[in-house]
């Protein structure tokens, strides 16, 4: 897969392409139909498969204050969508300029003249455009004026319910991560390249691998009973903390994770965490002991987790 951090960095266009567009928040099994559909028709037309995001996501440009919290970060998405072997990923920025296209600019500028577009696979509640004036049957009319074909993937329903990233927010929300494993196709997990920390844990007698999580807002925060993949092809049970750490009057958000019964230097290794069961909500402790008991707590209560699901 090839990725196209803006426009500009198309250095021509393309001879030939199908086409989707979304936000592909968490790339959940709603967003795997498309691309599975994508795929079918390009596969059968002999076209590259383009997946055109947006960064940042549009209602993160416009409402800010009301944005959802993400599922999943840029580099997640990243890696999810690799895993379906897109072949480009245009990530658009969405700014003022973005903004401001009309849904026939976009479709002419975009679609048309830098992608060429031959065939376009959307969501059946898909709107672009400024003023959100672009919709399945403005893209019908506009394929048969420029040449390209437009299919809409039908509603995913699981227990008679849209599958949605608001519906697997609310399922992690709840604590509910089956739930949220069965709408994405596969459990909940963030990742990243392990990083030196303050040794806090260490100190503590808890030795954490620390992954920096950016400046995002995660959906996740909290005490986590976690599988951690990536470290010699192993699959290892831990405890995970995420948030900004209020004991130590921390500020950025850091993922923690002390692995069971496991004490090797892994540092630069890149590691997936898979989220499988909430212990607590992130606290702030008056002191350093009262939160090492705390852990002890929480790892006693995962190391249960795991006997009880018969993953340990």
């Amino acid at each position: 897969m090839k990725l196209i951090r803006g426009l500009y960095n198309l250095e021509r266009p393309l001879p030939s392409s199908a086409v989707t567009i979304g936000n592909f928040d968490g790339v959940h099994r709603g967003h795997q139909r498309v691309i599975a559909q994508l795929q079918q028709v390009a596969a059968a037309a002999g076209l590259p498969t383009v997946v055109i995001i947006f960064e940042p996501q549009p209602i993160e440009f416009f409402a800010p204050d009301r944005a959802p919290k993400r599922l999943s970060r840029f580099r997640e998405k990243i890696a999810f969508l690799k895993a379906h072997k897109i072949d480009y990923l245009l990530c658009l920025r969405f700014d003022a300029r973005l903004a401001n296209l009309t849904a026939d600019e976009f479709v002419a500028q975009i679609l048309v003249a830098r992608l060429n577009c031959k065939h376009l696979v959307i969501g059946d509640d898909f709107r672009f455009g400024k003023g959100r004036e672009g919709d399945f049957d403005f893209l019908r009319r506009n394929g048969a004026r420029f040449g390209f074909q437009v299919d809409a993937t039908e509603t995913l329903l699981v227990d008679g319910e849209r599958v949605s990233s608001t519906r697997i927010r609310r399922s992690i929300e709840q604590g509910d991560f089956d739930k949220a494993a069965e709408l994405l196709g596969r459990p909940y997990s963030l990742g990243g390249r392990i990083a030196h920390g303050k040794k806090l844990g260490r100190e503590l007698g808890y030795p954490t691998i620390n992954i920096k999580m950016g400046d995002k807002t995660l959906i996740v925060k909290g005490i986590f009973a976690v599988r951690v993949k990536g470290i010699d092809n192993r699959v290892l049970p831990g405890v995970a903390s995420i948030g900004t750490r209020p004991t130590v009057n921390g500020v950025d958000t850091i993922l923690e994770v002390y692995i069971l019964n496991f004490d090797q230097d892994v540092y630069g290794h890149s590691v997936e965490v898979e989220f499988l069961h909430k212990l607590r909500d992130e606290e702030k402790f008056d002191s350093l002991e009262e939160l090492a008991v705390h852990i002890g707590r929480d790892t006693e209560n995962a190391i249960a987790y795991f006997e009880r699901t018969a993953q340990l």
